[in-house]
């Protein structure tokens, strides 16, 4: 079978493919007004988006934890998580403030990620055909790093398409849900087709699938972008966007603060497990099948909370942060009592299930509470944030997996997350009951026996 066959036959694999998620995926985007405010072409454009971006990651997949000496995987690994803060440097303060200051362009801006993402598959496939390390190393970082602007855009822009039936924490989890369907979907077809016509060629694919987002983004409705009329103008600067993002209110900032407790935990158990798994044996499971039940518990609980997320109705998206902290605490404590491989795979569930619902609700408080002029730099600022502790998180496991116990280990993540929430708690508190000065409890006893007879 020849090279244009085997073209063909990708083509039309991944077409069908593309379909059945539109299919799945049409269906949520568009109920409860979302198709009339725009929120279900956004969903859509999201959908595509991590379609394309699963293609590259199949396309560029390279085995960490499996084929190596569990020592030399360590220090693998340690430069992996390093290498993925990377491309923050530049989202935080470089994207994040370029964003806010093209919020009049956002369709143009969304369209323009995803075509630039497209070339630089283009320019990747033919780095990998020649193997070109000095084209395919900066063109990767650069999908990274559009990649990551997109779901700045894509956070920034959703209340602008939010119908009233609708809430954000709902919006949010629809459109990560089609994300991960779409995901989910082509994951598995770029597998196959990789080992058909290489990554070189899958590669290309993405560009296919990179542009038909692109036309997508364009294709958005034209609120998406904010009036000129309504920016208010940046006399100060950069200076003035980064002070404003400094005074990004008590809401917000218990809000991120709950997540980046959350992120670190989900990179702590992600490393610390994934060694543990392959270091200690759980009869009769093999190390190999724990490894497997363990990324399936972990995508299991993302996919809940997604859909949990989803499904809610509550509009106040602070309870659920703290409720989500809450419940990650006493189960991971629960685990270090019971501790075992049943229990290590159900705290990876809730872990990945906390991460995912407090995300949905942190980005609901981000766009009720910050305005558009700093809402792109918001959450750039955030996203970089919550990737830092979640290294760190990562980098802490892969140390504790070198001869912690488990009950240990696990023991240790719970007291940490116990007083980050009793912390969030004790300030929360404070900051609702009005501290009175001396001088003015007198004046106020005063006044109270005044008007008593």
């Amino acid at each position: 079978m020849g090279v244009r066959a085997h073209i063909t036959s990708a083509g039309r694999s991944v077409r069908a493919a593309v379909r059945g998620t539109a299919r799945i995926t049409r269906r949520a985007t568009h109920a409860q007004g979302a198709g009339r405010s725009g929120l279900g072409s956004l969903i859509e454009a999201q959908a595509v988006n991590s379609a394309a971006d699963a293609l590259v990651a199949v396309a560029l997949v390279g085995t960490i934890f499996f084929g190596l000496d569990v020592s030399k995987a360590r220090g693998q690994v340690a430069l992996y998580l390093l290498v993925t803060m990377a491309p923050f440097v530049l989202v935080a303060p470089l994207i994040g403030p370029a964003l806010d200051r093209a919020r009049s362009a956002r369709r143009v801006a969304m369209a323009g990620t995803m075509l630039a993402r497209g070339l630089l598959c283009w320019g990747m496939a033919g780095a990998v055909s020649h193997g070109d390390q000095v084209t395919f190393l900066p063109a990767a970082f650069g999908v990274l790093v559009l990649s990551k602007a997109f779901g700045v855009l894509r956070s920034a822009v959703t209340p602008r398409v939010l119908p009233a039936q609708i809430t954000l924490v709902t919006a949010n989890a629809r459109a990560s849900f089609a994300g991960l369907i779409a995901a989910s979907v082509i994951a598995p077809v770029g597998a196959g087709l990789g080992a058909l016509i290489g990554p070189d060629w899958l590669l290309r694919i993405a560009m296919l699938v990179f542009i038909v987002g692109a036309v997508l983004g364009v294709r958005l409705p034209r609120h998406v972008d904010a009036p000129e009329s309504a920016a208010e103008p940046d006399r100060a600067g950069g200076r003035a966007r980064w002070r404003t993002l400094l005074r990004v209110g008590p809401a917000v900032g218990e809000a991120m603060l709950a997540n980046a407790a959350l992120r670190a935990f989900s990179g702590f158990l992600i490393l610390y497990l994934a060694f543990l798994l392959r270091d200690q044996r759980f009869d009769p499971v093999s190390p190999n099948l724990a490894l497997g039940l363990l990324a399936a518990c972990a995508g299991a609980g993302g996919l809940v909370g997604t859909m949990i997320g989803a499904r809610m109705k509550a509009r106040a998206p602070q309870l659920i942060v703290f409720g989500t902290l809450a419940f990650t605490t006493v189960v991971a404590a629960v685990g270090a009592i019971f501790f075992g491989l049943w229990a290590a795979l159900a705290v990876a569930f809730v872990g990945a299930f906390g991460q995912s619902l407090g995300k949905l609700s942190m980005d609901a408080i981000v766009q009720r509470e910050i305005g558009e002029e700093v809402r792109s730099s918001t959450f750039a600022v955030s996203e970089t944030l919550h990737q830092l502790v979640w290294v760190l998180g990562g980098l802490i496991g892969l140390g504790m997996s070198t001869g912690f116990d488990g009950r240990v280990a696990f023991t240790s993540v719970a007291a940490v997350l116990g007083l980050s929430l009793a912390l969030l708690i004790v300030r929360r508190v404070r900051r609702r009951v009005p501290r009175r000065s001396p001088g003015r409890a007198a004046d106020e006893a005063a006044q109270a026996a005044a008007k008593s007879p």
